[in-house]
């Protein structure tokens, strides 16, 4: 049954990585996103709703706090193109930092650091393949828009592509979903350029009826530095344990992760992640035929 809900699941993740904003990180793609789901497998037909909300502290000088919560409408379309499951999804993410003080040379005091709002909407379409033997592969391109609230949002346009690959036989779950992010067209107020970088999203979990155990571990690396910013490549790898619950037409699963390696982040990371998936809609199962004895 879980092989099912990993694969709708997929839907949501496609579109999930909504970003670490202008105000949390250089990369508008948020690391880890993704991991906990199959992105490689074809899904069933429907459209979805998935909602991923997790919630972090950053060990910088003092604690930076930051809130995402990305809402998804997901549609897997009856049509295939090259024999893979054609995909197109939605989101509008918010994010809230509670973050330091900002003061200009003068000490005066500019920013609390408090910032929330809506932020770099995404949309994409997706190809899925079912290979056999319960492998299967997956590419995603989609554009995060320059759009949502000035001081939050990455200030740039970005196109993401996702290559995935998942197995899914006998209850397993074992995906890597690798991420890669490009910007251009970057607002004239930013000042800077916008950070170009890799995630890398991975996925171990295993099911027993209802419930899903397993780990996650998630990275990420810019391959250029913004124009203006004091600091290197911005880089880091983080793990945790999953568990999931399938309670029918709602599936849920939360995990936890722990920087296990950071650099030019200003400290480790530890987030809570929770995620829901309610199908909106799927197709009406054919009518059993009717059968008379004389």
């Amino acid at each position: 049954m879980f092989k099912e809900v990993m694969k709708i699941g997929a839907a949501g993740a496609l579109l999930m990585t909504a970003g670490t904003t202008a105000a949390h990180a250089g990369a508008t793609a948020q690391p880890g996103e993704t991991a906990g789901l199959a992105r490689g497998a074809p899904l069933p037909e429907g459209v979805y709703f998935v909602n991923t909300l997790d919630w972090g502290v950053r060990n910088t000088n003092p604690d930076t706090k930051v809130l995402v919560d990305i809402p998804v409408i997901a549609w897997s379309t009856p049509w295939s193109i090259f024999g893979g499951n054609l995909q197109f999804l939605a989101a509008t993410p918010m994010i809230h930092v509670d973050g330091n003080n900002t003061f200009d040379a003068a000490g005066n005091f500019l920013n609390d650091g408090d910032d929330y709002g809506f932020y770099n909407p995404f949309v994409a379409a997706a190809l899925a393949f079912d290979l056999g033997g319960g492998f299967g592969v997956s590419y995603l391109s989609g554009i995060y828009f320059n759009a949502g609230e000035r001081g939050i949002r990455v200030p740039a346009h970005t196109w993401r592509q996702d290559f995935a690959i998942s197995y899914t036989g006998d209850g397993w779950n074992l995906t890597a979903n690798l991420l890669w992010g490009i910007t251009f067209d970057t607002s004239k107020w930013a000042g800077s350029s916008t950070a170009n970088g890799f995630n890398l999203d991975l996925t171990a979990t295993k099911t027993f009826g209802k419930w899903e155990v397993g780990a996650v571990g998630f990275g990420s690396t810019e391959y250029d530095i913004p124009n203006g910013r004091a600091v290197g490549k911005q880089k880091q790898f983080a793990l945790g344990p999953l568990v999931g619950y399938n309670f029918g037409p709602v599936i849920m699963q939360a995990f936890v992760t722990r920087d296990v390696y950071q650099r030019n982040m200003g400290g480790k990371d530890t987030r809570f992640w929770s995620r829901v998936i309610i199908p909106l809609w799927t197709p009406e199962k054919p009518m059993a035929p009717l059968v008379t004895k004389y």
